[in-house]
């Protein structure tokens, strides 16, 4: 059989064995012959090719040189000791360095003897060197490219242990070459033929052979797009039928009434006039939520653009039709944030508001819980400390999760299990996600996006400058102090860094101390190593008017709202992501006065560095800052894919490839309409794969 062939254990590929198979489970993941067979090279090398000494680059990655040995040296003794080989060819010479396995290195080269080289050069005292690069007798390299047919030969990812247990690049590609003739002809296709041909695909067995092995730049370039496209059409056709499922089958609550709790504050609470995004945002949602299906939305909105408000609706939509509602944040200081707004959005309105932190009193909490288990409270504000078994609702028919990526799944699904039938859910974040990414990691969710900031916001105005005109910076402080207006500075360390160039949290206080002195300035300093309660009162400082500069860590990205802030001064803006350095802004700009965003570096910029801050002065945008971020940083850490697993792409790439994505998902889209249980005959591949590849989606349940 096929799949017991594949499923195979790797430790039986021959030249593997019980110790590798170990190494290569631990380093890489491989456990079977599928999974090598799906671990794809990171690039190639055309071997045909090679470089002279005189013509070697600082900026190339790896070449491959012929030439001769003319001496050996070991230098140093023990643990410490390394060998050095001089290697020349007609054009100049460069040093061959090993540090490890040098006794076998010592009996393998020979002084006189001509060897084909391939590494990484590095320049050290104007010689190039090659740290442990591959090389091998020019006649054996000659003999084994006659034997071969493939022009490029493959690289392959590997680690330290993987190189000292004789797994570099090189012996992974022989063990692909002995695995692919072992199982050719027992890869089967899974797609099916219809598809192929729409989109011109390799089979699925010679897009594997053609990836480890392309006889052809073409051949190569269409071995990607195969592997590509099936990678992200199933990713998107998941997606559209858990869709689906959800839509047709998941139960939810029917919130058919807009009554008194949601008209009363609309009419008389309402402190000012919605923007057209917030009204169609709320409209997507009371859609949502009036059918018998569970509602599941993404809210996507800038910083500032009204997302709390659209949450505050949406509550109220559920206290009309007699339910509970929570919203759950991962910090405290946003749960007091969201709870301090909330409750002055409401005023009188009689509606009984609690929150529930980690800092919460035992005293507290003896009055919360069972208000909360009888129904009294209405809406509840709180951490994880909501998700505690001893938290109970009456009738919870709301979540709402802010910041959502700070979640795990597990914590998430918590929620969903406080009433017998899983709340609606609204999941919000200020943090904005390329389309590219919210159609592969949010595809089963339906979203909605606030793309308007309230009227009468200034833009907030960005620039950049260097340390040295920090006396400039100072005397622009003053005068917005002056002015009646307040001042964050925020720093990336609490304490000084030996390993990194920054500018400390103490140091920068102090010398800000210094150049504002009390009792003229008044200054709040709140990092994330204080007690909450210390943290609380310098925060409510700031809020309140009585300091006039916060000198802060990045605790304050999120759940600070003072709208008499008018300057961020982002101290070393270089070591700050553009997703966090945007987070950052958006803390002034919340008022009706102009707000201004300074970022200080040191002129040591790194070329991405330099794009960030550029990025950053150019535009105020969320979605075009979070593009750009893309592009910089790739999806790993954006919304917390990589921690969350919800991103695990082998061989496709959001950003670069996402012309492919677009055209997956079209089809995915039309196929999950087209048969939402995969039951025609035409897609009986589709089905197979998921039975066999996604049994944790039980899609036997759509059936």
């Amino acid at each position: 059989m096929v799949n017991n062939l594949l499923d195979t254990k790797i430790e039986f590929l021959k030249g593997v064995g019980p110790k590798k198979a170990e190494v290569l489970k631990k380093e890489l993941g491989i456990t079977t012959y599928n999974d090598l067979l799906t671990y794809y090279p990171y690039r190639y090398v055309d071997k045909s090719h090679f470089i002279k000494i005189k013509d070697i680059n600082s900026e190339d990655i790896s070449i491959q040189i012929k030439g001769k040995i003319v001496g050996i040296e070991t230098i140093g003794v023990g643990p410490k000791a390394r060998l050095s080989a001089k290697f020349v060819d007609d054009t100049g010479m460069v040093e061959l360095v090993f540090f490890r396995g040098l006794r076998w290195i010592k009996e393998s080269l020979f002084v006189g003897k001509e060897y084909v080289i391939f590494g990484k050069p590095s320049l050290f005292q104007r010689t190039y060197n090659f740290a442990h690069p591959d090389f091998e007798p020019v006649e054996v390299f000659v003999n084994e490219q006659q034997k071969q047919e493939e022009k490029f030969s493959p690289l392959y990812n590997t680690s330290e242990k993987m190189k000292n247990s004789f797994l570099n690049s090189k012996n992974i590609a022989k063990l692909v070459k002995a695995l692919i003739i072992q199982v050719q002809g027992y890869i089967h296709e899974n797609l099916p033929p219809q598809i192929i041909n729409q989109f011109k695909l390799l089979s699925h067995q010679d897009a594997l052979i053609q990836i480890h092995f392309p006889s052809s730049p073409d051949m190569l370039s269409k071995a990607k797009m195969r592997l590509k496209f099936e990678e992200l059409f199933y990713m998107q056709l998941e997606h559209q039928l858990l869709k689906n499922f959800r839509t047709e089958k998941s139960q939810g609550f029917v919130f058919s009434n807009i009554g008194e709790a949601f008209n009363n504050f609309y009419n008389n609470y309402l402190p000012f006039t919605l923007t057209n995004a917030q009204k169609r945002v709320i409209k997507e949602i009371r859609q949502d939520m009036k059918t018998t299906h569970q509602m599941n939305r993404l809210l996507q909105g800038d910083v500032g653009s009204g997302k709390t408000l659209v949450a505050l609706f949406t509550m109220l939509i559920a206290i009309d039709n007699g339910f509970q509602a929570a919203i759950m944040v991962p910090t405290e200081i946003l749960a007091q944030q969201h709870y301090t707004s909330i409750k002055k959005f409401l005023g009188d309105m009689p509606i009984k508001v609690a929150l529930l932190t980690g800092s919460t009193k035992q005293k507290e909490r003896k009055v919360i819980h069972p208000l909360l288990e009888n129904g009294e409270i209405n809406i509840i504000i709180g951490t994880h400390s909501l998700l505690e078994d001893k938290v109970m609702f009456s009738n919870l028919g709301l979540c709402v999760i802010d910041e959502q990526h700070r979640f795990g799944v597990g914590q998430r699904a918590k929620m969903w299990t406080k009433n017998h039938i899983p709340p609606h859910i609204l999941v919000m974040t200020a943090t904005p996600i390329p389309r590219t990414l919210a159609m592969t990691v949010y595809g089963d969710l339906d979203c909605s996006v606030i793309d308007e900031l309230p009227p009468g916001r200034k833009p907030i105005q960005t620039a950049h400058f260097f340390d040295k005109s920090r006396l400039r910076v100072f005397d622009f402080i003053r005068k917005q102090v002056k002015a009646g207006r307040q001042v964050y500075i925020v720093y990336p360390l609490i304490k000084e860094s030996e390993t990194l160039d920054l500018k400390d949290l103490m140091d920068g206080y102090e010398s800000i101390v210094r150049d504002f002195p009390l009792p003229e300035y008044q200054i709040s300093i709140v990092h994330g190593k204080m007690k909450p309660a210390d943290k609380e009162y310098e925060m409510n400082r700031f809020k309140e008017g009585i300091t006039n500069i916060m000198v802060s860590t990045t605790v304050i990205e999120v759940g600070v709202d003072v709208p008499n802030a008018s300057v961020m001064i982002i101290e070393n803006a270089e070591r700050f992501g553009l997703s966090q350095l945007h987070q950052l802004r958006g803390r002034v700009g919340r008022g009706a006065d102009q707000s201004y965003c300074i970022l200080m570096t040191s002129y040591k910029l790194s070329a991405e560095g330099k794009v960030r801050i550029e990025t950053m002065c150019q535009t105020n945008d969320g979605f075009e800052i979070a593009e750009a971020d893309l592009k910089l940083r790739g999806p790993g850490d954006i919304a917390g894919t990589q921690q969350s697993g919800l991103l695990d792409l082998k061989i496709a790439d959001i950003v670069k490839d996402e012309p492919i994505l677009k055209a997956s998902r079209s089809l995915a889209i039309q196929i999950a309409q087209e048969d939402p249980t995969l039951s025609l005959p035409k897609h009986r591949l589709l089905r197979e794969y998921f039975i066999k590849n996604k049994p944790q989606t039980d899609f036997s349940q759509i059936s």
